[in-house]
């Protein structure tokens, strides 16, 4: 067995968890009889863990028929937080007292296992943030003295207050090969054409670079609009023009993550957070964020225009 076979049995193990932990959070909302829309949040719960679980048995097509109905759950506001069991703010702040800096030990586990095992291993990095992710939860258990109960009802806590969200980066990922498939890179670059001057290179870089910003706003993953706007402005605006590949790409991709700070359609980065942290104002995250973006996508223009050149 390959180290690529043992990458796939992995990653698909990890879906499978993820997809009990959604089918426990269908399984609880079902329960709270207080909960005014229970059976589509259930719903919603139920079909997202079925796909997740099973996903590379079912037919695309089926697959496809699933998400619409999710997505009709999700805009006619059928999927919302129940009734949950939130922990006790004097344990906590006991607990945080008694551990200190030991509280941060299952995070830096994440971080440093997912960079160890992608860096000296074949595994993907998916599956080296699963791994390193188990890790960290078994590093909780042992500092904690936890129960599982509580990685349960934690889980159904944190699911439940990400919510339908959840779902937006497994949709924008596959979106960008959809809008490539459908040629709307060609589409940009007839239409950029009509106002960038021929030959002029920083026209070309102020369009690539904010194009890079506009389109991860609008697609909410910098991944999906690379490929979509490489072939609309990098190649005849850019890389036409004699820019360094190797520069020109990675300071375009890096300024799609500019846009990446200011739409609520990045939902892992911005809309995740401000549901975890249950703040009053769920734009508060991209409103700190605004004016770091803006000059960063500034000093994006003005490096990809003397380095890659």
């Amino acid at each position: 067995m390959n180290m690529q076979m043992i990458s796939n049995i992995l990653l698909e193990i990890f879906y499978i968890i993820v997809g009990l932990l959604m089918l426990n959070t269908a399984i609880d909302t079902l329960k709270d009889k207080e909960h005014k829309t229970r059976i589509g949040t259930a719903v919603f719960w139920t079909i997202l863990s079925i796909i997740f679980i099973a996903g590379g048995a079912i037919p695309p097509v089926v697959v496809g028929a699933l998400l619409l109905v999710i997505g009709v759950l999700t805009a006619s506001k059928q999927v919302n937080i129940g009734n949950l069991k939130m922990p006790n703010v004097d344990f906590a702040e006991m607990q945080a007292k008694k551990l200190k800096n030991k509280i941060f030990l299952p995070s830096i586990v994440i971080a440093v296992g997912s960079l160890v095992i992608a860096q000296f291993t074949s595994l993907s990095g998916t599956v080296a943030i699963g791994i390193a992710s188990v890790a960290a939860v078994i590093t909780t258990f042992l500092v904690l003295k936890a129960k599982p109960k509580h990685l349960v009802e934690d889980s159904n806590r944190m699911v439940q207050s990400v919510g339908s969200t959840s779902i937006l980066p497994q949709l924008l990922a596959a979106l960008g090969t959809v809008f490539t498939a459908a040629g709307v890179g060609d589409v940009i670059s007839s239409g950029i054409s009509n106002f960038i001057p021929e030959g002029n290179i920083l026209a070309g870089v102020v369009a690539y670079c904010v194009g890079m910003a506009v389109f991860t706003m609008i697609m909410g993953n910098a991944f999906a609009a690379f490929s979509v706007i490489t072939v609309g402005i990098g190649l005849p605006f850019v890389f036409a023009q004699g820019a360094n590949v190797a520069i020109a790409g990675a300071l375009a991709l890096t300024a799609g993550y500019c846009g990446t700070l200011l739409t609520p359609m990045a939902a892992n980065f911005n809309v995740m957070p401000a549901a975890l942290l249950e703040t009053k104002d769920k734009n508060v995250v991209m409103k700190c964020q605004s004016l770091f973006a803006i000059i960063l996508l500034v000093i994006h223009i003005a490096l990809m225009y003397f380095l890659a050149f």
